[in-house]
């Protein structure tokens, strides 16, 4: 991870962008810390999909905890196709 000025990284935007091609990641510093984080859309991508997971991990944990503690409905087969209609 490389920490840059915002003059530096338009000076210097391609060779910058090349890196973080390559897997660097490049923080942008602004006044403030409102700094600015630059990355590769495929590390964009998968931390996105670790966030997805992570989400649905929670879900599965939750419908685990209420189904130990008996907090479910049960419908037959003919209840589940009305209720399709």
């Amino acid at each position: 991870m490389i920490a840059v000025k915002p003059t530096q990284m338009r000076d210097n935007f391609k060779i910058l962008c090349d890196r973080v091609v390559e897997g660097e990641t490049i923080i942008v510093s602004r006044p403030n810390n409102k700094n600015v984080v630059v990355m590769s859309e495929g590390e964009y991508n998968a931390m996105q999909k670790a966030a997805n997971n992570a989400a649905y991990l929670d879900k599965i944990d939750r419908s685990i905890q209420q189904l130990a503690a008996g907090k479910t409905v049960t419908k037959s087969m003919k209840e589940l196709e009305d209720m399709a209609k």
